[in-house]
Parts: C-alpha cells; structure tokens; sequence
C-alpha cells in the first residue's frame, strides 16, 4: 500500500497542478491514502487515516542532516528549505528533526498554489534571496526534483539515498551522492 500511497499522491499533485485545481500536499496525501487502500482493498479505519496522516508532522531527518547543515551554516552559506509541503508541515518537521534556526527561509510551494517542477515553484528561492539562479545550489532527494531544478537552471545536487537509476527528462544533476556530504564537496565546506 505505501507503494500506491507514494506514487498516487505524487500523481494527483501533478494532476491537479496541470488541470489548475489545486489542493494542498495534507489534502493531496490524503486523498492519495483513501485511494491506495482502496486499490489494495484494505479498510482504512478513521483511527488509522489519522495515524497514517499525522506521521507527516513527526518525521526525523537522516543522521547526517544536522552536522551537515551546520557546517555549511558555519561556513557563512545561507540555507532554506523549499517543498511541496504545507508551511505548517515544514516547521513541525524541522521542529521535530531538531533543525532549529538552520534555516534562513522556509519556502513552500502552497504560497504559489502549485507544486514542483513548475517553475513558479522553482522562482520562489530567486524571490527570496534576490539571487541569480546560478548563485543558488539546489539540493534534492528525489530524482524528479533535482530534474526540475536543472531545467528551471540551478546548479544542482542530487543526495541519491536510494541509490535510484537516474532519471531519463534529459537534464542531469552537477553531482550525485548517499548522503548530505556530497553538498558540502560540492561547495567546498569540510565536514
């Protein structure tokens, strides 16, 4: 079921993005979970639902995340965090994964009523730093986003946990890596 869950709420953010009918990522996700259970003829009791939805709130960043963005905070490099989620869901999470005043800017693309790879998404960081896109390092999970991020122009970093083929839209990442270190080989911070 997770599976359908992650793929299908993808599916109907980018849906709802290109047919101009736009619902936030907690609604999306929702949505995205009713379907999943459905497909998988699962009984989704109201309890569940909610447990399932409130562990978007409590999510923990990976090891290597806090060091990581205080070295490069340390280094003088400005940081923000720009996501499809909704604002409130990004300060719980950065609350919940002890990242604290790492963050110059929390940039959710709910702000813009869209999602990533629009470009509208991608402009929010230019419109708040008042930066030149090749001034701005993008850093991604996913594939798809690194793949947005590099057509919209950002030099990008690919932090490819999952060891996932590359993606094939006919943009690559600058560098690619397992963790949050390659971020700081790419811009020249020791860690």
């Amino acid at each position: 079921m997770s599976n359908v869950w992650r793929a299908r709420q993808f599916e109907y953010q980018w849906l709802r993005t290109a047919g101009h009918q736009y619902a936030d990522f907690l609604q999306t996700t929702e949505e995205a979970l009713v379907f999943a259970a459905r497909q998988v003829q699962l009984e989704l009791t109201p309890d569940a639902r909610a447990q399932l939805m409130h562990a978007y709130m409590t999510l923990n960043a990976w090891p290597d995340a806090r060091p990581t963005l205080s070295a490069l905070k340390a280094a003088g490099f400005r940081l923000a965090f720009l996501s499809n989620m909704t604002a409130a869901m990004l300060h719980a999470g950065i609350a919940n994964a002890a990242l604290d005043g790492l963050f110059d800017h929390v940039l959710s693309t709910d702000a813009r009523k869209t999602y990533k790879p629009d470009p509208l998404a991608y402009q929010m960081a230019i419109d708040a730093w008042k930066l030149k896109r090749d001034e701005i390092v993008f850093v991604s999970f996913a594939g798809w986003d690194a793949s947005g991020a590099k057509w919209f122009g950002y030099p990008t970093v690919w932090v490819n946990r999952l060891d996932a083929p590359p993606e094939e839209l006919g943009v690559a990442p600058d560098l690619v890596g397992r963790d949050l270190s390659v971020v700081a080989r790419f811009v020249g911070v020791a860690r």
